[in-house]
């Protein structure tokens, strides 16, 4: 829909009307300009932020609850409508959460029972909300799974797919390519602009489907440790600002600091095979596996009163 209504030119025949109706898009929606949220709201983006790191498999409901509990004034629907803009949802199973975009293409699910044990054999991507002292930006990171080290990232004031390609393009180039790419089935991952370069090549794709909530938990790790290591230390206020300090720190993430999962080697010596750890017992090329999903079962019959 967006690559549509990029389409439609202003003052050019056929009248706007025409070219909506031949492209099948809402005139409102062309002539439609978001309103950038207030401050208040910004203060309740950045708690709600901070409740999904500490507590990812909370919905609207109990952030709402957690808020109101806090002493905020505050219901259910605009929570739901903060966390839709900024991009959250519950790391849960949820029905109809894993339906691709209607116009995109989806790709199966490679990694069941995948043993990843070695670098550049499976990357993977996801994108999240960046609080700054007036506005926000979404951040995408991609990430080698068995080293953890960042390959790229991006920052982007709208969530389109164009940051996110620049990102993949970015890994692509400096790194080679991995054997997998695994992402949801978010609209910027399958847009034909993100899967036609994997396809291109010769990546294959890989896409989280229904009850593979659990896959997004390494990246998740990620982004709890940018976020309390930099993002909540510093109130950016331009964009620029926020470039400049997540670049410095996902240097330091990838060359200066230590990870207790690689024994205590950095993510680029890891991945490069530069160092060996000290610790007792470690193998370097100790095989890493998906986290399973349990089922849980069923909730008990409500009884009515």
């Amino acid at each position: 829909m967006k690559d549509r209504r990029a389409m439609i030119v202003a003052g050019t025949p056929p009248s706007m009307r025409r070219q909506c109706e031949m492209l099948a898009v809402s005139r409102s929606s062309v002539y439609y300009e978001p309103i950038a949220p207030d401050e208040d709201d910004l203060a309740i983006m950045r708690r709600i932020d901070e409740l999904h790191l500490e507590c990812p498999f909370y919905g609207s409901r109990k952030i709402a609850h957690e808020l109101r509990a806090g002493g905020e004034a505050i219901n259910r629907k605009r929570v739901q409508r903060l966390m839709r803009l900024m991009g959250l949802e519950a790391l849960a199973p949820k029905p109809k959460t894993s339906e691709p975009h209607p116009e995109h293409v989806s790709y199966p699910y490679l990694l069941k029972g995948l043993e990843i044990s070695r670098p550049n054999q499976v990357w993977a991507a996801d994108i999240t909300y960046v609080p700054m002292h007036r506005g926000f930006l979404y951040l995408i990171a991609i990430m080698d799974w068995y080293s953890r080290r960042v390959m790229s990232w991006r920052v982007s004031t709208t969530l389109d797919t164009s940051f996110c390609v620049e990102a993949l393009d970015e890994a692509l180039s400096r790194f080679g390519r991995p054997d997998i790419f695994n992402t949801d089935q978010g609209a910027q991952f399958t847009a034909a602009a993100f899967t036609d370069l994997l396809r291109q090549r010769g990546v294959a794709i890989s896409m989280d489907g229904k009850g593979r909530y659990l896959d997004n938990i390494f990246v998740e790790r990620l982004w709890r440790s940018v976020k309390y290591e930099e993002i909540y230390l510093h109130a950016y206020d331009t964009p620029q600002e926020a470039r400049a300090g997540i670049g410095r720190y996902f240097d330091f993430y990838n060359t200066r600091r230590p990870h207790q999962a690689l024994g205590y080697q950095t993510p680029d010596a890891f991945h490069r095979g530069l160092a060996r750890s000290s610790s007792p017992g470690f193998a370097p090329t100790r095989p890493q596996r998906i986290p399973q999903v349990v089922s849980l079962p069923p909730d008990p019959p409500r009884i009515a009163t």
